[in-house]
């Protein structure tokens, strides 16, 4: 019995010796913590379960990084597409008058004097129906001025066929958009009637007001506006509503399309008794609104997967402390802090971490950058009309960097703090307990 104690403690110290040499060994070329952490996070067959549950956590931050980045970017796509077409062409900001407006000139230069308004333009808007081949479609026509509507539109960069110069007064010509014309089955050159709901006295009876336009022009923004909006000439419009000319009122564009309210407010008060101010957050912000909601919504509830997969990093290295036990007691027999036995089981933590976000975040860029194209082929290629009900016929992306930053960075400490309970639990474990035991 004797015999057989004195060859087992002789057998511990030869198996203890061999392995604080190699410790020693490798430890002049590279950190202790580093290259024992480095090692356990290598598959051995004791532990090939614990390498699986490692996987997983890596797998589950690189798809949780990847597809927070992809839809964010999407969400950033609307929201730009929202901004450069929608509000490129309905008016950011507008001051609208009781009564024609002769001098509007006047107006529109003292509105230029503030410096967040970046251009001007004069307008007169009426709705009515047009009719054309048996059809009928409700509108919304802008009598505008081509010279000023180019500088506050994008219309003009976004004809397919035609001009907007086209509209020249006293030619009772009009620009429609493609939905439009496609609707009323209508070419460039041909004949299409404005009905107005005013009703004119006549001999026959009270009857609505017709004039017959040619097109001239066809543009293509977004279906919403596409199948809304038209343009004629300005004293085309003011004749149709039997008015002097002039201008009904001034629309703006802005340097910053947030402060339309403020800036419509004070262009109003240059004549406060007949103007009266509007802008896009009246008219279109609850559109807005509803894609940034949507955007915080939709990145909180994909960082939850950020989150699973952290804590999925936490049972795994609690199961490898559990498993490790014994090597812990070694290391702390010979000398080894609870610092140093920390610093073992947090470079484990982190290399799954530091690997899941790199993968994630590099997938994450190379679909954000290709999800528009993607879809469009699938969208074309099966016929799936999956853009129908937004207001753009294809899938927006806009990557930015602050959004990868945040994200990474994000991933990073949550990795980083997945490591903190299971290190630490390892470093209070005593060699004394432990070896019994063993």
């Amino acid at each position: 019995m004797q015999a057989h104690s004195a060859f087992d403690i002789a057998h511990f110290i030869t198996y203890i010796k061999s392995h604080v040499d190699k410790i020693k060994s490798l430890n002049m070329f590279r950190p202790l913590a580093l290259f024992i952490g480095l090692r356990y996070t290598r598959a051995e067959r004791s532990n090939r379960f614990i390498s699986f549950i490692s996987l997983i956590s890596m797998i589950g931050l690189t798809l949780g990084v990847a597809v927070l980045i992809t839809v964010l970017s999407v969400m950033n796509g609307f929201d730009r597409e929202l901004k450069t077409r929608i509000l490129g062409m309905v008016p950011q900001a507008t001051v609208v008058s009781t009564e024609i407006i002769g001098d509007w000139q006047q107006l529109a230069d003292k509105i230029k004097e503030d410096p967040e308004v970046a251009a001007v333009a004069p307008f007169i808007q009426l709705q009515g129906m047009l009719t054309s081949n048996g059809q009928v479609a409700g509108i919304m026509v802008t009598g505008v001025d081509p010279e000023y509507e180019k500088k506050v539109s994008i219309i003009n960069d976004h004809m397919i066929e035609g001009s907007i110069d086209t509209l020249q007064s006293g030619d009772f010509s009009i620009v429609l958009g493609e939905e439009m014309v496609q609707s009323l089955g209508l070419r460039l050159g041909d004949k299409v009637t404005l009905v107005l709901p005013e009703a004119s006295p006549s001999p026959a009876g009270v009857i609505p007001r017709f004039k017959r336009f040619t097109l001239t022009g066809i543009y293509t923004i977004s279906p919403e506006v596409d199948s809304l909006m038209a343009f004629i000439p300005m004293n085309d419009a003011a004749k149709l509503l039997r008015l002097p000319d002039g201008a009904q009122g001034v629309r703006m564009k802005l340097n910053d399309i947030f402060n339309a309210p403020m800036a419509s407010e004070k262009a109003a008060a240059i004549a406060p008794e007949r103007l009266y101010p509007n802008n896009w957050t009246q008219t279109h912000g609850n559109l807005f609104g509803a894609i940034q909601m949507e955007k915080a919504m939709v990145g909180l509830l994909l960082f939850l997967i950020i989150l699973v997969a952290a804590f999925n990093i936490v049972s795994s290295l609690v199961m490898l402390v559990t498993d490790k036990k014994a090597d812990i007691a070694i290391l702390k027999t010979f000398g080894a802090s609870p610092r140093l036995i920390t610093q073992v089981f947090m470079v484990q933590g982190v290399v799954i971490g530091v690997i899941g976000t790199i993968a994630g975040t590099i997938l994450g860029v190379i679909f954000a950058l290709t999800v528009s194209d993607i879809l469009g082929f699938i969208n074309q290629t099966f016929g799936l009309n999956l853009f129908d009900a937004y207001f753009v016929n294809y899938l927006p992306s806009q990557l930015r960097l602050l959004d990868v930053v945040l994200i990474t960075g994000a991933s990073f400490i949550l990795s980083f703090l997945a490591t903190i309970y299971p290190a630490r639990r390892a470093a209070r474990i005593q060699p004394a307990q432990t070896l019994r035991y063993e």
